[in-house]
């Protein structure tokens, strides 16, 4: 089976360290083990290689981008880039590549699917749902957001690779990690109100260049709640650092919100957090914000804990439980890596990817 898959945005130094630029390249990896697999996107350095795992990865340059939007390049390369494929697997439903494949898959006969990681888009995004011959949401909170036909839809939750996300019973364990972007739907402030006293928190993530004002000072209310704790910004921290991060801390905190803390409501929380995921392999637990796709991977009480999105004593007062109870950080850790094992592996996903092309070819 020839499957391609297009995603907007490269990982990488090409584009973007996020959640929604992992995936697809995570998961074509996994599924390039056990079928013919090619991973189109798109860069400012065009190029075509193969890796040691078969996966054929090739980027295209774009002529511009619709409204200057990362994830939105237009190309008239991308056609051709598809030739010969039986499954066109489309990311980021809101974006102009996955309307320009799925009508290019159609035209030629090909099988469609898409998976959205939370871009928004216009009504022309919605208008294209009859493209698709299969719907592949990361959570349940995606397929209701888009409103997907269930007898169209398959839910394959986002993974970790186990071997390079582990723990490592040897090393020592500190204090909270946040990973992800420093924006206000991430929670970040709501964080470091409810740090406990004495604890450290180490904050891996770049920081977001929202124009709008007050947003555009996030970063500066940061600095000011984080004055006189112990806290560490790492900035964009490289890829390779991830796995340490994970397996030294005691815990990882993902507090999003539904309403930031300048009024703002979330149109589209958290679809999945991959972060989570990769804590949970590495044996660390999880406290998180009960929004999204969030509260269908940790598992309350058992691989960590939820508490309602802003509620500030709750997010302490779990943060503190964990941090001075060993017994329990070590009983959930290892909870947490035992259901990735079980629910959340790449190798998962591309068996229920497979799964779901075989139903269309």
């Amino acid at each position: 089976m020839r499957v391609i898959h297009v995603a907007p945005t490269a990982f990488g130094s090409q584009g973007l360290y996020g959640g929604g630029e992992r995936y697809p390249l995570e998961l074509a990896r996994a599924l390039a083990t056990e079928t013919d697999v090619r991973l189109v996107t798109f860069g400012d350095r065009p190029g075509r290689w193969r890796e040691a795992g078969g996966l054929e990865v090739r980027v295209l340059r774009p002529l511009a981008r619709l409204r200057g939007h990362a994830a939105q390049p237009v190309t008239p390369l991308l056609p051709a880039a598809l030739a010969g494929a039986e499954v066109v697997h489309a990311h980021h439903f809101g974006s102009l590549p996955t309307l320009a494949a799925a009508v290019t898959a159609r035209l030629r006969g090909a099988a469609t699917a898409v998976t959205d990681h939370g871009l928004p888009g216009g009504a022309w995004a919605r208008l294209g749902q009859p493209l698709f011959d299969r719907f592949l949401t990361v959570s349940r909170c995606s397929a209701a957001l888009l409103g997907t036909p269930p007898e169209r839809t398959r839910v394959i939750y986002g993974g970790a690779d186990p071997e390079r996300f582990a723990p490592d019973p040897s090393a020592p364990r500190e204090g909270v990690l946040f990973v992800g972007r420093l924006t206000p739907h991430k929670g970040v402030d709501r964080l470091l109100s409810a740090l406990p006293p004495g604890a450290a928190l180490r904050v891996a993530g770049s920081t977001g260049h929202d124009p709008r004002p007050p947003e555009r000072d996030y970063p500066g209310l940061l600095r000011k709640l984080a004055s006189g704790r112990r806290v560490e910004f790492l900035g964009a921290v490289p890829d390779r650092a991830l796995p340490e991060l994970h397996r030294s801390a005691a815990v990882l905190a993902l507090p999003s919100v539904d309403r930031t803390c300048y009024g703002r409501p979330v149109a589209v929380p958290e679809l999945l957090g991959l972060a989570a995921v990769e804590a949970m392999a590495s044996g660390t637990p999880v406290v998180a914000s009960r929004v999204g796709g969030l509260a269908e991977v940790v598992v309350d009480g058992e691989t960590g804990f939820l508490v309602e999105p802003g509620d500030v004593d709750a997010l302490r007062d779990r943060l503190a439980r964990v941090l001075s109870d060993r017994r329990l950080a070590a009983r959930l850790g290892d909870n947490a890596r035992q259901l990735v094992l079980e629910r959340f592996t790449w190798r998962r996903c591309a068996d229920l990817c497979l799964a779901a092309y075989q139903e269309l070819v």
